[in-house]
């Protein structure tokens, strides 16, 4: 499904394809955890569904962890 989101740290709008259906996007959105609902996202996937924070985003502002 696609899905778009703001990114809480730079505001940019992204439509994101990820594997969920409306139905746990309900069952999360009236209070469910996100991890017990959808467990076969990654935790990327989770992040932007919460902040609309992308991976790439996170490495911009933090960089590389060598």
């Amino acid at each position: 499904m696609e899905i778009t989101r703001r990114s809480m740290l730079t505001g940019t709008e992204r439509t994101i394809d990820i594997p969920v259906t409306h139905t746990q996007l309900a069952r999360w959105q009236a209070g469910e955890l996100i991890q017990h609902v959808m467990p076969e996202l990654s935790s990327e996937e989770r992040e932007y569904l919460i902040t609309g924070i992308t991976p790439e985003e996170i490495e911009m502002l933090y960089g590389h962890d060598d």
